[in-house]
């Protein structure tokens, strides 16, 4: 993910959890992984994955690659029935499509 790397299917639990991830069952996909962070609260303390992408979680920025409701990538996948991490509320997960 440091290497802002998009990817789709591979095992893997929910970070934070011994739940499947939607990637290991092959109905989701991480774009811009860099600069479209996973942010959540863990125990009180913020936790971005990939922890070197702290310079992208302010979302009111504007700044190249950022997936947001008018970025055609959101608006491709949502046209197509996706959901986006991004919406989610008790976590962000600004580079996840999931079916």
């Amino acid at each position: 993910m440091s290497d802002n790397n998009s990817s789709t299917f591979n095992f893997r639990f929910i970070s934070h959890t011994t739940k499947i991830s939607k990637h290991g069952m092959g109905m989701a996909v991480d774009i811009n992984t860099l600069y479209n962070p996973y942010v959540k609260t863990v125990d009180g303390e913020l936790s971005i994955e990939p922890a070197n992408a702290a310079d992208y979680v302010d979302r009111s920025k504007d700044f190249s690659h950022k997936i947001d409701h008018d970025d055609l990538c959101y608006k491709l996948f949502t046209e197509h029935g996706f959901e986006w991490g991004g919406d989610w509320t008790h976590s962000k997960d600004y580079q996840h499509f999931e079916k």
